[in-house]
């Protein structure tokens, strides 16, 4: 098969990491469309995209509309001929007027075994809720949420104590080998395409700063998952005398505590050890403000007095 015009549409450093595959494998990457630049840090300057950067590194066209529903946006991807688009954590959706173009149409690489979690978040989701496999799934795009058809799957086991960013690195290395293998041999793999069934999808749901905060009224069990599926971003917190207290890692207490929910009940050398609305979690890294992220006996040994038993975190479910 001879080598194919590609255009990459992609954002963040995951993306990124699919790009670069590309511009390695004998395809032709021929544009790279990517979010318009963001401002981030102290000083508020717009920053490129991890995509952009690595665009520009290789002298790459960029293309960065608001939206692609905008007919010069669509007339500008028509003039670059494409046998295929790849689409890898883009953040716009793609209308049926782009969908169209390319000769094979457009792929995706998601960060799930679909059906399962369809939607914004997958790696988080998958974390939260206790799965213990996860992987890439390479499909062509229609004008659903995820739902076109299966072109590949990679798996990887998703271990106890992994968190999203541990996920996040493992399908990083699984998507972009197994991208470059669909490219190809596209023709065939889009003939033998499998269609999701639709009865086992479920929906990873954007994850919301409210969720972020936790709820000392869950079980122990739960709020673990949610603080693994969490970190790196946004990071789960709670507060304590009115300190916003980032959690970082925690596992489940065993037994029964006494105490109320949010209700720190012990402190010892596993961490420190807060009562939920079934059992008790011990948390053993955590950042209070103005501070890095530390062991529970580094934070103890600095910040004691707000984490003495008795003492209690709150939440939003607290509030009279």
């Amino acid at each position: 098969m001879t080598p194919l015009r590609i255009a990459f549409a992609g954002t963040p450093d995951f993306a990124a990491t699919h790009l670069a595959a590309l511009l390695a494998s004998r395809h032709e990457v021929v544009a790279v469309l990517t979010q318009p630049d963001r401002r981030a840090g102290r000083g508020k300057q717009a920053r490129p995209s991890p995509v952009k950067a690595l665009a520009q590194e290789h002298a790459l066209p960029v293309l960065q509309p608001v939206t692609l529903r905008d007919a010069d946006a669509v007339a500008a991807i028509a003039e670059l001929q494409l046998d295929a688009m790849v689409v890898v954590a883009y953040g716009l959706l793609l209308p049926r007027s782009v969908l169209d173009l390319p000769r094979f149409g457009c792929l995706n690489v998601h960060g799930s075994l679909l059906p399962r979690w369809r939607g914004a978040a997958p790696i988080q989701r998958a974390v939260e809720a206790g799965d213990t496999e996860s992987g890439v799934t390479i499909m062509q795009m229609d004008e659903g949420l995820d739902t076109g058809p299966m072109l590949a799957l990679g798996r990887c086991a998703i271990p106890p104590l992994y968190t999203s960013g541990d996920l996040y690195t493992k399908l990083a290395e699984i998507g972009p080998p197994l991208l470059v293998s669909v490219l190809d041999e596209l023709p065939t793999r889009l003939e033998n395409a499998q269609a999701q069934n639709n009865e086992l999808a479920t929906h990873a749901a954007k994850i919301s700063k409210q969720e972020a905060c936790v709820d000392w009224h869950r079980p122990a069990a739960e709020l673990a998952r949610r603080i693994r599926a969490f970190n790196p971003a946004p990071g789960c917190f709670s507060l304590r005398d009115e300190a916003r207290v980032k959690i970082w890692q925690a596992t489940p207490a065993p037994g029964t505590p006494g105490g109320v929910p949010g209700e720190i009940i012990a402190t010892d050398e596993r961490g420190i050890h807060v009562c939920c609305g079934e059992g008790a979690l011990i948390l053993d890294h955590l950042q209070v403000p103005g501070s890095r992220a530390m062991s529970a006996a580094e934070v103890m040994r600095g910040r004691g007095d707000l984490f003495r038993p008795g003492a209690a975190f709150t939440s939003p479910q607290d509030a009279p």
